[in-house]
């Protein structure tokens, strides 16, 4: 491995730990997924700092390199083709084939063409599938979740990478030195990793462990019932357009429901994204 990358593939400085003023600080890490569900952003609102660890060994048939879209048949895969090697970090997969691009497009535009607000997104999709050729996975799909984070949803969490941070070890111990080197005193984590992570063990280092929860999501008008919670993104976007922070954490937060005026959006503030 090269070492820690930016956006445009240049090589990246290590970051020192940023304190924030007053308050606990709360941290999530996670793998990139390619377009991910309502709950990746959910988990990123949550949080002060969210870091992509992408600097770990990637795994087939996961949420890395594809996501499910709905279909008049069902949920269907869209799938990037990244080879069948695992023996690779995440941040070191090479996209090679570029047809994939328009395949996605294709199908997008198919499923959710006449949906609300498709027309909304349209210029952020060419960008995106028409006007761009991806070569590195890590790099996709870091740049669509900051741009849905940041641009469509609101969100003003800082987002970084792992790689960024001094760390030692492995598995629950890496992420053990990552929060403390980010000087983390919360650590929000999806429930899965509750098979493997000793919150004793992060408890006696001072680091507070909560457990996410996935439940409750209220349903959106969406295409071909049944209603479905686990698909990507875009489908929310598509179908409430700026109503889509309200079915993610505005429900629980006590923000009034879409059929209200919308209430005006805050700045959007992020680091550059370098093309």
């Amino acid at each position: 491995m090269e070492g820690c990358r930016g956006y445009n593939g240049a090589p990246r400085e290590p970051s020192a730990a940023r304190a924030q003023p007053g308050g606990l600080k709360r941290v999530a890490i996670n793998q990139s997924n390619y377009i991910p569900w309502k709950g990746y952003f959910d988990l990123i609102h949550d949080v002060d700092v969210f870091l992509f660890f992408d600097d770990v060994q990637f795994t087939k048939r996961d949420w890395r390199n594809r996501n499910l879209v709905k279909t008049p048949l069902g949920r269907q895969w869209l799938t990037i083709p990244a080879g069948g090697s695992q023996r690779r970090l995440i941040q070191d997969v090479t996209l090679d084939d570029p047809q994939w691009q328009r395949k996605h497009w294709r199908t997008l535009t198919q499923y959710y063409g006449k949906a609300p607000f498709f027309s909304d997104y349209g210029a952020f999709l060419a960008e995106i599938y028409l006007e761009r050729q991806w070569c590195n996975l890590s790099e996709l799909n870091q740049f669509l979740i900051q741009r849905i984070a940041c641009e469509f949803l609101g969100i003003r969490t800082p987002l970084q990478q792992t790689c960024e941070f001094p760390s030692a070890g492995r598995n629950q111990d890496r992420v053990l030195s990552l929060l403390q080197a980010v000087g983390a005193d919360i650590y929000i984590s999806g429930p899965a990793a509750k098979a493997y992570l000793d919150e004793q063990r992060f408890r006696d280092h001072g680091i507070h462990v909560i457990w996410k929860d996935y439940t409750g999501y209220p349903e959106y008008p969406q295409f071909h019932p049944p209603f479905q919670h686990a698909v990507t993104i875009l489908d929310l976007l598509f179908h409430t357009g700026p109503h889509a922070p309200f079915y993610i954490w505005g429900w629980r937060e006590g923000q009034p429901p879409p059929s209200a005026p919308a209430a005006a959006g805050l700045p959007c503030k992020r680091r550059p994204l370098t093309t």
